[in-house]
This record gives structure tokens, C-alpha cells and sequence, in this order.
């Protein structure tokens, strides 16, 4: 699976923007997909993920109630609808993909083979 992610930006805090990731390959709907995002000097982070199996969503609890995650099986693309946007919220944002998460492990960056390259978003005080 090859994974590419868009629609990052420059927004003011309050704003909005929604991010894709469009993937290769016929088996998409049965990958669990995830968006985490790395903030300069910090670890890379789990921000939500929508399970292959069931289309379970879960969030980061610093996301929930802001950001909407979903997919598109017809087009292979994930998106993630991000209100509220906070300065805290600045980060590259990366989408993942794996066949074999298990729910005690799926917000583990290492539970994830396949990545996209990233998107860069900045949200202005």
C-alpha cells in the first residue's frame, strides 16, 4: 500500500481543514487507518484511527470532539476533518495503514507498515 497525504496548511486558530490520504492497492478497506502527527522536537503521535474490520473510530483525547475522521472505500481515501484548530495542534500530520492491528496496540506508531510522506499544518495564535 502506498499512502499519500494533502491538504495540510497555514489556518488561524479556530479554523478548519480538511486533510486526504489516497491509497494504492484493491484491499484498502480492509486496512486500518490512522492519522498521527510529529510536532518539532516532540515524539510522533497518535491522533485517530478508523479500524479496517468494523469502521471503529477512535481519537486522541486532545482531538476529540474537533476532528472527524472517514473513509472513502470507493476512492481509497481517508480524510480528516479538523475544526477548532488550536497552536498546539502545529504539526506534520502523517497518515498509516496496516492488515494487522490489534485494538491494545492500534495506536502504536509500530504497529503501522505503511506510511504517507506528511503534511505540514501551522495554526496561528
Amino acid at each position: 500500500v502506498q499512502l499519500q497525504a494533502s491538504g495540510g496548511g497555514l489556518v488561524q486558530a479556530g479554523g478548519s481543514l480538511r486533510l486526504s490520504c489516497a491509497a494504492s492497492g484493491r484491499t484498502f478497506s480492509r486496512y486500518s487507518m490512522a492519522w498521527f502527527r510529529q510536532a518539532p522536537g516532540k515524539e510522533r503521535e497518535f491522533v485517530t484511527v478508523i479500524r479496517g474490520s468494523s469502521n471503529i473510530i477512535y481519537y486522541a483525547e486532545s482531538v476529540k470532539g474537533r476532528f472527524t475522521m472517514s473513509r472513502d472505500n470507493a476512492k481509497n481515501t481517508i480524510y480528516l476533518q479538523m475544526n477548532s484548530l488550536k497552536p498546539e495542534d502545529t504539526a506534520i500530520y502523517y497518515c498509516a495503514a496496516t492488515a494487522t492491528a490489534i485494538l491494545c496496540t492500534i495506536r502504536e506508531s509500530t504497529s503501522y507498515h505503511h506510511w504517507g510522506q506528511g503534511t505540514q499544518v501551522t495554526v496561528s495564535s
